[in-house]
């Protein structure tokens, strides 16, 4: 196959005067064949895998297993799941930065850069209150 499912995929968006780029999936069904009963979480991960198509974390082989779960009704393989940004609340988000600070604390000592010790997909932390007391 000389293009990509990803390559053949992609679309444009024009809103106003931008244009934004986007991962069709009825696209991509032109060579994967009927996904419309795809329940709808496995669309979601369907589109990330378009997205992150590269031939070695993410192959054809890979986009094709999941398009065709309904035939088969079960996983032979893991979904190499990459979400664009990560939301965390928090009572998850305030020990994961204790961890990060903890991992540059110990690259700090052994010399190394800290700068290396970050997530791989942005992350936002939601605070829901906090307490002050004078």
């Amino acid at each position: 196959m000389s293009s990509t499912l990803r390559e053949a995929s992609k679309d444009t968006l024009q809103a106003k005067d931008k244009t934004y780029h986007y991962y069709s999936l009825p696209l991509a069904a032109k060579s994967l064949g009927d996904i419309t009963r795809l329940p709808k979480s496995f669309k979601v991960l369907l589109e990330n895998l378009l997205r992150w198509q590269d031939g070695k974390s993410v192959t054809e082989e890979d986009i094709h297993a999941l398009a065709g779960w309904l035939k088969n009704a079960h996983a032979d393989r893991e979904i190499a799941y990459r979400p664009a940004r990560v939301l965390m609340q928090d009572f998850t988000g305030v020990p994961a930065v204790v961890d990060l600070a903890a991992m540059r604390e110990a690259v700090k000592r052994l010399g190394g850069d800290t700068a290396k010790v970050n997530p791989l997909s942005p992350v936002d932390l939601v605070i829901r209150c906090l307490k002050t007391t004078r």
